[in-house]
């Protein structure tokens, strides 16, 4: 039996970067697809597709600095749900390692971290992880 699909409301800390105007936001899960979620946009037709990284890339470990875990309402003993932005080109998906998004799941509230100087990928194929 599938999981039933479930929606949380999120609020990103800060905007993401391209998407400075939009403020409403929700993450769906995918059904029948455990750990692959929608994120859509409220006001306006956008939708990314957000992987869970326990799920998809177990050994992906970025750094999250205290000050991103103190604006989610999290302390460093509670971690954050790490996603991360799905790219599907025929031929190929990659998922974005360089700027996970994390996710306090009992508030709803997210940031996107762009880890700047780091050996993560923009396109990380994903069947290799």
């Amino acid at each position: 039996m599938d999981t039933p699909v479930t929606s949380l409301p999120v609020t990103f800390t800060a905007p993401m970067p391209g998407f400075e105007d939009l403020h409403d936001f929700s993450l769906r899960s995918v059904e029948g697809a455990a750990g692959l979620y929608a994120l859509e946009a409220g006001s306006t037709p956008v939708r990314l597709f957000l992987a869970d990284a326990a799920v998809f890339a177990p050994s992906y470990a970025p750094p999250i600095p205290a000050a991103a875990l103190e604006a989610l309402g999290l302390d460093e003993r509670e971690a954050p749900q790490v996603l991360i932005v799905v790219n599907h080109a025929p031929g190929s998906t990659t998922v974005n390692l360089m700027a996970p998004i994390v996710l306090n799941r009992g508030t709803g509230r997210c940031t996107q971290l762009v880890l700047d100087g780091r050996d993560y990928p923009l396109r990380a194929e994903l069947n290799s992880l």
